[in-house]
């Protein structure tokens, strides 16, 4: 499937548990350094949420302040499936394979996650029970909340370059990957927290988490695109083979005029 060795040093058991000692010490640095970021990051002051943002559920509309559902702490995984897209992406579908099994434990944290693409809520729903989900999940479509929060950019802006993860980089896309943490007072006041895009997104992947523990870790050096081998949870088969010449794949577009509700943003 990969080009990488599996051929590696092989010593005694005494010679073993000094290099794991050895290592050990690195990985306890990394935890304090982990730690120690985590800690940071709660204290990033604050942004007031000024704009009242509908969005279009699965039972009609609903906004920013519903999404937490009576909690004060709102995580929003910005999915990347556009209004004309035949399917999610598959590297956002690796990431969302990850999100129910957690989200009795984040309810009983104070937390509610829930996801947010700009696809209309026909195409969203149909995915979804494709894939098999059931967390809470919104369309964006006739609002600008995705690009109010730097995952969404016109074809005009991608002819030149475009604000990413903080930065100005060439993009090929109308959509992108990010996570935006909110969080609402006894007032209702909506503050924006936190937001992570590209690499930032690893830590809510835990297939990468049990990959990096493993000889040949996420084997993806050699690879044009580092996500290529990922294929949605239903498209692994067989006949399964990893292009290392493959860049990223945008899903495609289906045919015909999208349909959806317009709703005020």
């Amino acid at each position: 499937m990969t080009a990488i060795a599996t051929r590696h040093n092989v010593v005694s058991r005494d010679e073993w548990l000094k290099a794991r000692t050895a290592l050990l010490a690195g990985e306890k640095e990394l935890t304090r350094r982990h730690d120690e970021l985590s800690r940071q990051r709660r204290e990033l002051p604050w942004v007031r949420v000024e704009k009242n943002y509908v969005f279009e559920g699965p039972n009609g509309a609903e906004t920013l302040a519903d999404l937490f559902d009576g909690r004060s702490q709102l995580i929003i995984y910005h999915f990347m499936l556009g209004p004309t897209w035949e399917e999610g992406c598959k590297s956002c579908s690796l990431l969302a394979d990850h999100f129910d099994a957690t989200r009795i434990h984040l309810t009983h944290r104070d937390t509610t996650l829930a996801v947010i693409s700009r696809a209309p809520m026909l195409r969203i729903q149909a995915f979804q029970k494709r894939m098999g989900w059931s967390f809470h999940w919104v369309s964006a479509f006739s609002n600008g909340f995705n690009r109010d929060f730097g995952v969404h950019f016109t074809k005009e802006e991608l002819a030149g370059e475009i604000t990413y993860n903080y930065r100005k980089i060439k993009f090929g896309l109308e959509e992108a990957p990010g996570l935006s943490v909110f969080y609402r007072d006894e007032a209702g006041d909506i503050f924006h927290t936190y937001s992570a895009y590209a690499r930032g997104l690893e830590g809510v992947m835990g297939t990468y988490q049990f990959l990096d523990l493993v000889p040949k870790g996420r084997d993806e050096d050699g690879l044009a695109f580092s996500m290529s081998w990922v294929r949605h949870h239903d498209k692994y088969d067989a006949d399964y083979v990893v292009d290392p010449t493959a860049g990223y794949q945008k899903p495609r577009e289906v045919q015909g005029c999208c349909q959806h509700q317009e709703r005020a943003s």
